[in-house]
């Protein structure tokens, strides 16, 4: 089965006086992946740029560089993009080599010194700690299977909520609150993966909730490397592996570098945000 989608997605900044603007990053172009295809993307600006180019940072996610002149009291992001999802079996892989099957294991030197950033953890306290040995323990130490079972998890015991501003939290405070975003538990599952030895990095994008939903919004989900999958999705908000409805954008060790606007002004002002995000199946 084949679904095609158009995406708007647009983001308004209205500043009490005029400011200047520095440089803006820009991550709105979906990312073309084995089961994606990206038909079309338009990126409109207003003010118009002095300067663009397009650039892949140093994880190679697309990234587009804005530069301006003058004085403004707004900015507008206006990006539409058509893609199209083919039907997908994220399942469809073999672990190799085998000594990746069980846990703990470990990644060859060179694939260790590869996936460098994405094996980076934060503190973490024991009780999550324990959250996830016991997981890992009640999957047999399997570790596709732990990963699954650490999802379905995270999914079941945690009320997700919508938080559509600030940085995730602190693993711990996730853990403790048992609430968060997206992006709350994605941060939390992947510093947990982490200290279990699986690299794991963090992926923005858009999820498809299907025809007629109006509740779209930009979704965070988790990247694990294992080898002979490569990097695979698996999301905690919804509690299984990332599939045809997940259309990445990019991924990062860091969630900074994931996010779909990085930039700043320079003046005497304060700026409100409004974002607006259409997910439409096409005929």
């Amino acid at each position: 089965m084949v679904t095609r989608l158009n995406i708007v997605h647009e983001t308004r900044y209205d500043f009490s006086n005029e400011v200047f603007l520095d440089p803006h990053y820009l991550r709105f172009k979906p990312r073309t992946t084995p089961y994606n295809q990206l038909v079309s993307h338009d990126l409109r600006i207003t003010p118009i740029p002095s300067n663009h180019n397009a650039l892949s940072d140093a994880e190679n996610n697309l990234v587009q560089l804005y530069h301006f002149h003058g004085m403004h009291k707004n900015l507008v992001i206006y990006a539409v993009s058509e893609v199209v999802l083919n039907e997908n079996n994220p399942y469809d892989f073999i672990v190799f080599p085998e000594n990746h099957l069980d846990m703990p294991f470990e990644y060859s030197p060179m694939l260790k010194s590869i996936l460098g950033a994405t094996l980076f953890t934060t503190q973490m306290g024991h009780p999550l700690m324990s959250y996830g040995s016991s997981i890992m323990a009640s999957s047999y130490y399997k570790t596709v299977a732990f990963i699954n079972a650490l999802t379905e998890r995270i999914h079941a015991d945690f009320f997700r909520e919508s938080r559509l501003e600030g940085i995730p939290y602190e693993p711990d405070q996730t853990f403790t609150q048992k609430r968060g975003s997206c992006r709350d538990l994605s941060w939390m599952q992947i510093q947990l993966l982490r200290k279990l030895g699986i690299a794991a990095r963090f992926c923005s994008g858009y999820y498809f909730m299907g025809a007629g939903s109006t509740a779209h919004e930009l979704h965070a989900w988790v990247e694990a490397y294992i080898p002979g999958a490569g990097w695979a999705g698996f999301d905690p908000s919804h509690g299984a592996m990332a599939g045809g409805a997940h259309i990445p954008i990019c991924s990062s060790a860091y969630y900074q570098h994931t996010m779909p606007i990085t930039g700043s002004y320079r003046g005497n002002a304060h700026s409100t945000m409004n974002t607006s995000l259409s997910i439409e199946q096409m005929a």
